[in-house]
């Protein structure tokens, strides 16, 4: 590893990418806070959810079909572009006491349909700038980043700035998509991984049916992004309902909602930080092992505990075991996916998983409205346990030691 190091290009992505997290962190949180204060509905509320992640399942195969057409740093640039004006005029409505919600949810779409395909993109890119050996750690202060600033920073200051106006938070967010594009364009060099013509040449479909084909030969990684589709469905859908779960049975308020994704944040920026030398210390086995155990317990809290401390505590784990599990994930579909195919596999990782969450979406404050609010902490607890105890032998010492061996092959 002698003379490999993270440069300045790295630096750039790194600081793009936080910034914009900043941004759409406040924007996270204020959303469900302004339909909240116009609504008690909880399919409303979970309904922002649901817009939200909706482009995810709609873009991200043709995303990343796109992402490996063209260069990948001036997509990014072109889409931070295109949220500026969007974010800006939800920010100006609200201003001007004109909202509706349809209009939030309007924009959500419009901003995630941008971030499907930015965060294929960047992940295809990473690669290109970053040394092979270095993958879990430049993965990891990525990771570090983005937690810092949606999680940790942008949950507190969302609350306190949608407290002194509702629209603040979406003007920042404007902002902080501009600060990310021209922050991109700094970044020097090209970014296209095969020439335009061959790519022109073929059908969408038949590049989209590649992405799954190489996918369905990789055992791992088609469990681990199944099995994360499966439990984000429930995960969403218990966090669709968590601004409710927040106001009627922990008693807090925005500032306190938003101090638990602090909670998440703070552990997720551990496991960041520490995750390379974690997971070696650790070995990915049973990093992936450990996190299912966390999975089911932090449905079993949220189900039962009045207590915010300890609900706090129980995100706070949470984020240490997200950070640790997308770090070993994106790592290693990164070594094993060949350059020309990582935004097409990155965006079917990414459609999967958008399936699980745009229905948990929509289940949770259906769920909850029919059977109560604790209902999807429950469901979500029980799921975690079963695909626990089927997926526990997947994750056996040896075969991820020989997944992280293998060399990237294209199947035919």
């Amino acid at each position: 590893m002698t003379g490999e190091r993270l440069d300045g290009r790295y630096a750039k992505l790194w600081a793009a990418s936080t910034t914009s997290a900043l941004g759409s962190g406040l924007a996270t949180v204020a959303a469900p806070l302004l339909i909240a204060s116009r609504t008690d509905e909880p399919l409303v509320v979970s309904g922002g959810f649901a817009v939200a992640w909706l482009p995810w399942l709609l873009f991200s195969l043709p995303g990343g079909v796109l992402a490996d057409r063209v260069d990948r740093r001036k997509l990014m640039i072109t889409l931070d572009w295109i949220r500026v004006p969007a974010v800006a005029l939800l920010a100006v409505a609200i201003s001007m006491g004109d909202v509706s919600i349809a209009l939030l949810y309007a924009v959500l779409f419009v901003i995630n349909a941008c971030e499907v395909v930015f965060r294929t993109s960047s992940g295809a890119m990473l690669p290109a700038i970053v040394p092979k050996a270095l993958l879990e750690r430049a993965n990891g202060r990525l990771y570090a980043g983005t937690t810092l600033a949606h999680g940790m920073l942008s949950g507190p200051l969302s609350g306190f700035l949608f407290g002194v106006a509702a629209s603040i938070p979406f003007y920042v967010n404007a902002g902080t998509y501009a600060v990310s594009a021209l922050l991109l364009g700094l970044i020097a060099g090209a970014y296209r991984s095969r020439p335009v013509e061959p790519a022109a040449r073929r059908s969408m479909r038949s590049e989209v049916a590649e992405g799954f084909r190489w996918l369905a030969g990789q055992r791992l990684l088609r469990t681990m992004i199944g099995l994360i589709g499966m439990l984000n469905l429930t995960l969403v859908a218990a966090t669709s309902v968590l601004v409710l779960l927040a106001k009627e049975r922990l008693q807090l308020g925005s500032v306190g909602y938003g101090l638990l994704f602090t909670c998440m944040a703070v552990g997720g920026l551990l496991g960041s930080v520490m995750g390379d030398r974690l997971i070696a210390w650790c070995t990915p086995t049973w990093t992936l092992r450990i996190g299912l155990l966390i999975e089911a317990g932090t449905h079993l809290v949220l189900a039962t505990s009045t207590s915010a401390p300890v609900v706090g505590v129980t995100l706070f784990l949470f984020g240490v075991h997200g950070a640790l599990w997308g770090i070993v994930g994106s790592s290693l579909r990164q070594r094993l996916t060949p350059p020309g195919m990582l935004g097409r596999v990155g965006s079917t990782s990414l459609f999967v998983i958008a399936g699980g969450n745009c229905v948990g979406a929509l289940l949770g404050g259906a769920v909850a409205s029919t059977f109560g609010l604790t209902t999807p902490y429950w469901a979500g607890f029980v799921v975690a346990v079963i695909v626990s105890a089927l997926t526990w032998r997947v994750f056996d010492r040896e075969v991820v030691s020989a997944a992280y061996a293998q060399e990237p092959t294209v199947s035919r």
